[in-house]
């Protein structure tokens, strides 16, 4: 683990969301961008160490949507920086973690992420991230 890379919080309006962080806290944004594959709406946050991730639903199956639905919004999951992410899926397989993808899938900003079930992480959603400057060529 390279230490804390997001920590990703579940929003209604994105931009209304935004609003807060960047105006209010004065964090610097990274934009905005969508993410097919997860069905969410992104924006990064970043004001010295780990950033502050937004997420919107694109479509109401999205697991975003059903958060909301069920929890209402907030924190969603916290993410760890990996620099292989399949080595380290597989450590912790070795040590009886539970993940809910099987296999990596794209992220934003062009990482590859995998989630780790809450039932493995006492309660808690974590994502596993491999930024692109990190692979192997």
């Amino acid at each position: 683990m390279k230490g804390l890379a997001h920590i990703a919080v579940a929003v209604r309006d994105i931009e209304e969301a935004s609003r807060f962080y960047r105006d209010v806290l004065g964090l610097q944004s990274s934009g905005l961008e969508t993410v097919p594959e997860q069905k969410v709406k992104v924006a990064f946050f970043s004001g010295g160490g780990a950033d502050v991730e937004l997420l919107e639903p694109t479509s109401p199956d999205s697991p975003i949507a059903k958060f909301l639905e069920t929890r209402g919004p907030g924190l969603h999951h916290l993410a760890f920086e990996v620099d292989d992410l399949e080595a380290e899926m597989k450590r912790l397989r070795g040590l009886g973690v539970s993940f809910i993808d099987s296999a990596p899938r794209p992220g934003s900003h062009g990482a590859r992420v995998a989630f780790i079930h809450p039932k493995s992480a006492g309660g808690v959603l974590v994502e596993l991230c491999e930024r692109p400057s990190r692979r192997s060529p």
